[in-house]
């Protein structure tokens, strides 16, 4: 059972990281920063060091991140454009990765990992931004288990994510979209590559997988529950819990919003808003339109996208003309 008390004091607290800690303008001045470094390196056309572009992504996207908490959080506004611009830089985040894929095959960066790409992934799908998404996802699959999409990851929801997006998408990964963390698992085991921080089991989740598409409106809406209760008690244990611990997205139930969206996609009965505090947090609320237009890309960003269209006929974007238009 849930905690309500200890879990509205680590609301709370994640509201504050926003408020005193992970600030606008704190994180507006590393972006700042980094549009200095960008520029020497863009205009003397220094390719010698232009992977600092790919480095300097995070910071891009942690304003973004800061500017959606700030509208929503704090200043109670119904807002996307955060949200989107920071799923924008995942996707870039990988295409320009895939230029140092064998440059530099051990380079290690802030903010990318396999989790944040199928968050970006479901978001695109959530989004509408069906060109994106393709393009996305092709890349997924044929880097998976590589350095550029190493897929060692323990969340049980992010896998839950990715089968239900290819169950819903009828697509597959490594020739399935049935258990899908085993599958990957034993591909990456077959390759000697790590894999054993890959769950075993999915709990609520595989629970949600078999019957995701009931026509039974008190079945899903139990066991809807069943995930916000799930969510809400690791949440509540911000900072420690590995599933919901994070100040990123802790109280931001997306795996839920995404079950709700392809449902209401396929003309499924989904269950009626309820008293659940974490189904009423603000980003939980959020009015995601379908489609969601297209924000300005950030202009740092589409810095970095023109440059390595300029100078890489291989960078992935070149092979499809103008994206997030």
């Amino acid at each position: 059972m849930v905690n309500l008390k200890k879990m509205q004091m680590a609301y709370k607290r994640y509201v504050k990281n926003f408020v005193d800690g992970i600030t606008l303008d704190k994180t507006q001045m590393k972006y700042e920063e980094a549009k200095s470094e960008n520029n020497a390196i863009v205009e003397i056309n220094e390719t010698e060091k232009d992977h600092i572009l790919l480095i300097n992504m995070y910071r891009i996207s942690s304003y973004w991140l800061s500017v959606w908490k700030n509208e929503v959080l704090i200043n109670n506004k119904n807002s996307t454009i955060g949200l989107k611009q920071v799923q924008q830089v995942v996707f870039y985040q990988c295409m320009c990765r895939h230029i140092y894929k064998d440059r530099y095959p051990k380079m290690k960066l802030i903010d990318y990992s396999f989790e944040s790409n199928m968050i970006g992934l479901i978001h695109l799908n959530m989004f509408g931004w069906s060109k994106e998404e393709a393009i996305f996802f092709d890349f997924i699959t044929e880097h998976l288990g590589e350095n550029i999409m190493e897929a060692n990851d323990w969340k049980q929801h992010i896998w839950f994510l990715l089968e239900l997006y290819l169950q819903y998408t009828n697509k597959t990964i490594l020739g399935t979209n049935d258990h899908v963390h085993l599958a990957v698992r034993s591909t990456l085991e077959d390759k000697d590559k790590r894999c054993d921080l890959i769950p075993e089991e999915l709990g609520i989740y595989r629970e949600v997988l078999d019957c995701w598409n009931t026509p039974d409106l008190d079945e899903i809406t139990e066991l809807i529950a069943k995930m916000s209760d799930h969510h809400s008690t690791l949440s509540s244990d911000l900072g420690n819990s590995l599933e919901f611990g994070d100040f990123d997205y802790a109280f931001y139930p997306y795996e839920i919003l995404f079950l709700l969206h392809v449902r209401k996609k396929l003309g499924l009965p989904n269950p009626n808003r309820s008293d659940d505090f974490l189904m009423n947090t603000p980003e939980a609320t959020i009015d995601i339109q379908d489609p969601e237009p297209y924000p300005e890309l950030d202009p740092l960003l589409r810095m970095i996208d023109d440059f390595y269209r300029k100078n890489y006929p291989e960078y992935i974007p070149n092979q499809h003309g103008d994206l997030f238009r």
